[in-house]
């Protein structure tokens, strides 16, 4: 399937507005995770602004499409993304991480529109989709779940074994998408414990597996109406991204993993992200 380049064009700016508002929230609050928020957001864009079946006016539509961010520490890219469709205003977004704040350090389901599932620990998004998804087949709903997941959703035992679970009762309605940007907070993701070989396992479990650049749009878009099409087995997509993605010094940089910029780092990097797109 071919997509026209004014959606792509769009789609990208997009994306380049979730990168922007991430770091400038981040830095209003002092504290959050800008690499990993950075890295998931051509993903963002694609399903927010193109795919879900939503309606920010009615967050709690019973026939929406459900996407659930198990890697809650990127929250602000997901933030971001929600204020920019229409969820809340913009200008909540400098609320994040205050008291009182519905924008959570994590983000919490009770708390903010547009929420899916509160996430904190690691490990636990992928089996709460698993859930949703086979409720709905079960009261013959027709939405899909989507769930998105990083290196160490992986790490973590419970993600298996909603993989395993999912790929027996075939949950067609059922899209993971792992971004794979291999850095987490220690260093890169494959010396600390390595998941590869990522497709071969997923297939071991009965899923279909797509791999694809992460930050190329038309890629994206193409996976998700492959996902969303399948008729058996659930499916995954490997979105092969760069932990930091748009901001030159903090792109392949574990240390930016959960570091908020200063003032001048800030201005370069919202400077960068506008040159990127004018």
């Amino acid at each position: 399937m071919e997509y026209s380049k004014k959606l792509i064009r769009e789609l990208k700016v997009k994306s380049n507005l979730i990168r922007q508002e991430s770091i400038r929230m981040i830095y209003s609050a002092a504290s959050g995770h800008p690499g990993g928020s950075l890295s998931e957001a051509d993903i963002l864009a694609a399903l927010y602004f193109h795919v879900l079946k939503i309606n920010p006016d009615e967050p709690d539509w019973e026939d929406r499409d459900r996407l659930l961010i198990s890697k809650g520490h990127a929250c602000p890219g997901l933030y971001a993304a929600l204020a920019i469709r229409g969820y809340f205003p913009v200008e909540e977004l400098n609320t994040f991480r205050k008291i009182n704040s519905r924008l959570q350090g994590h983000p919490d389901m009770k708390k903010t529109p547009g929420v899916e599932m509160t996430a904190g620990p690691l490990g636990n998004g992928l089996s709460g989709g698993v859930g949703i998804a086979l409720g709905s087949r079960i009261q013959n709903n027709i939405f899909h779940t989507y769930v998105l997941i990083g290196e160490g959703d992986f790490q973590e035992g419970c993600t298996w074994e909603a993989i395993m679970f999912a790929g027996f009762q075939k949950l067609s309605n059922l899209t993971c998408i792992f971004d794979n940007n291999d850095s987490q907070v220690d260093g890169p993701a494959h010396e600390i414990l390595d998941v590869n070989p990522i497709i071969e396992k997923w297939q071991a479990f009965n899923w279909e597996v797509l791999e694809i650049d992460g930050h190329n749009q038309e890629q994206i878009l193409i996976a998700l109406e492959w996902a969303k099409k399948s008729e058996g087995p659930p499916r995954a997509i490997i979105a092969n991204t760069v932990k930091g993605k748009g901001v030159s010094f903090m792109e392949n940089q574990a240390k930016w993993h959960g570091k908020a910029p200063n003032r001048e780092q800030t201005d370069q990097a919202i400077r960068e992200l506008r040159e990127a797109i004018s």
